[in-house]
């Protein structure tokens, strides 16, 4: 930060705050990365983690969800969530019905709750919400239908796994339960 304010005097108070939560998340999104992957890679789930990680991250990204308040809550859930869903693709057999059960309770959970905004990045803009909603809830169903349609049992329920980890990562009650506020953007006026 003090080689940012060096070159570039101009910057205020907000703008070299916002600079610096950037470069926050960065360094916490690399080290955390690290760790889990380094614990896979002992585990010798290294590859499937990397899959599992981007189908996770493709229905993430429009449907948001909860951030931990704190760095180690994020490492420790982060680990548990990403090692565990990895290793219980790998192992876990779900039959055809359990999986339409599932698959149409999570489309219709991302449906109803995303995109869940957080305090710190509300979304306000009206249109911006239904356009994330409606590629969350498409995503959904196209996992819904790989994971009926693969034959691979790893990505089957890796598609499985990520549309019901977000469920929970959307829902009022993950909110509740860890005292952080929802619906944030209610808060605002457009």
């Amino acid at each position: 930060m003090d080689l940012i304010k060096k070159q570039y005097p101009q910057y205020n108070e907000v703008k070299l705050a916002e600079i610096k939560y950037g470069l926050a998340s960065i360094y916490i999104t690399i080290s955390k990365t690290i760790v889990i992957c380094a614990i896979a890679y002992i585990l010798g789930i290294l590859k499937e983690l990397i899959i599992f990680t981007v189908i996770y991250n493709i229905i993430r990204m429009p449907s948001f969800g909860m951030h931990a308040t704190k760095s180690w809550v994020c490492l420790v859930s982060s680990t548990l969530i990403f090692i565990g869903s990895t290793y219980l693709c790998s192992i876990v057999v779900i039959t055809l019905l359990p999986k339409i059960i599932l698959g149409i309770v999570g489309v219709l959970l991302i449906f109803k709750n995303s995109p869940a905004d957080t305090k710190k990045k509300p979304i306000v803009n009206p249109k911006r919400r239904l356009a994330y909603k409606i590629i969350s809830t498409v995503i959904a169903i196209i996992f819904v239908i790989l994971s009926i349609i693969i034959p691979d049992n790893f990505l089957s329920n890796s598609f499985i796994f990520a549309l019901i980890i977000q469920c929970f990562m959307t829902s009022k009650a993950i909110y509740k339960l860890f005292g952080l506020p929802y619906d944030n953007y209610k808060n605002y006026q457009l």
